[in-house]
C-alpha cells in the first residue's frame, strides 16, 4: 500500500495538462500526460534573457515572441499563431488591457460555475478570456478532457472539440494566437483553481481546465481565477467516469456531456 501511494504522488506530481497534437505520452504510467511538443499552438522559441542584444531581440519579435503585461502602458503582446491548424479565428486581443475586478460566469448544460479572476496576477490571461467572451468563442463548445481521481482536472475551451472519444482533432482547436505565461510563482493547482493549458512556455490560447481535487502539477500552467461556484457539478460529472483511450493516460471526454452555453466575464470600476 505504501508503494501503490508514492506511485499515485509521483503521478500527481509528474501530471501535465497540454493542448494535444493527438498523441499521448506515457511515461512510466504517469496519469494525465500529453505531449508538449507541438500543441494546439505551436512551441516557441526561448524568450531572450535581460543581457540579450539587440540583433537578438530583434530576432526573438520577428520570430513572434508574445509579449507579457507591461505596467508602464498596461498593455499585452499577442501574436498570430495557426500551428495547429483547428482554428477558429476571431482576431487578436487588444494590447491595452484592465485590472479591475473581474467575476467570470460560465453557463452549462448542468449550471453555472463562476470564478473570481486574478487580474491583477494574470491581466494578459484574464483580457484574453474577455475579449474571446466578447466574440460568443465558447458559446456551445464542450469540455473535451477529464482525469480520473488521480488527476481531478476538467479541460474545456477547444472550439472544435466533439469530447466524444473518438476524434483525433480534440485538444488541438485555438483561437488562432497565443501569449505569455503569468503568475506561475509558487503556482498551487488545488481545488478550485482555474488554470491555462499550453503546449509548452508562451503558448497559451483558449483551452483551460478547472481543478476539481487537489494535484501536484508543477508550476507550468498560467493560474488566472478560483472557482467560488459549482464545483459540485465537476463531482458529480467525475462520478460519471471517462471514456478512456485503449492504453491511454487515464483521462478522456466526460462520459455525462458539460456542454458550454456562454461566458459572461463582468468588471468592477
Amino acid at each position: 500500500m505504501q508503494a501503490r501511494a508514492e506511485r499515485q504522488q509521483r503521478a500527481r506530481r509528474n501530471a501535465v495538462i497540454g493542448t494535444s497534437v493527438g498523441v499521448l505520452v506515457v511515461i512510466a504510467g504517469v496519469v494525465g500526460a500529453t505531449t508538449l511538443i507541438g500543441g494546439g499552438d505551436s512551441t516557441t522559441t526561448a524568450a531572450a534573457s535581460p543581457a540579450a542584444s539587440p540583433a537578438a531581440s530583434a530576432n526573438a519579435e520577428a520570430a513572434g515572441q508574445p509579449k507579457p503585461y507591461d505596467p508602464s502602458t498596461g498593455t499585452c503582446g499577442y501574436v498570430a499563431d495557426k500551428g495547429s491548424g483547428q482554428i477558429k479565428d476571431v482576431g487578436l486581443p487588444p494590447e491595452k488591457v484592465s485590472t479591475a475586478p473581474a467575476t467570470m460566469t460560465i453557463k452549462t448544460n448542468l449550471g453555472d460555475i463562476v470564478a473570481q479572476l486574478e487580474t491583477q496576477k494574470a491581466p494578459c490571461t484574464v483580457n484574453s478570456f474577455k475579449f474571446l467572451a466578447s466574440k460568443k468563442y465558447f458559446d456551445d463548445t464542450r469540455c473535451h478532457r477529464m482525469g480520473p481521481s488521480a488527476f481531478p482536472i476538467l479541460q474545456c475551451g477547444d472550439p472544435l472539440a466533439k469530447a466524444d472519444g473518438k476524434n483525433p482533432t480534440d485538444g488541438q482547436g485555438g483561437p488562432g494566437y497565443r501569449f505569455a505565461n503569468e503568475n506561475l510563482a509558487g503556482a498551487k493547482y488545488t481545488r478550485g483553481v482555474l488554470a491555462m493549458a499550453n503546449s509548452g512556455p508562451d503558448t497559451n490560447g483558449s483551452q483551460f481546465f478547472i481543478v476539481f481535487g487537489d494535484t501536484g502539477l508543477s508550476p507550468d500552467y498560467t493560474p488566472f481565477g478560483t472557482v467560488t461556484k459549482g464545483l459540485e457539478i465537476l463531482d458529480e460529472v467525475a462520478k460519471k467516469g471517462v471514456i478512456a483511450a485503449p492504453g491511454g493516460d487515464g483521462t478522456g471526454a466526460p462520459k455525462q456531456p458539460v456542454i458550454i452555453k456562454h461566458v459572461t466575464i463582468t468588471s468592477k470600476s
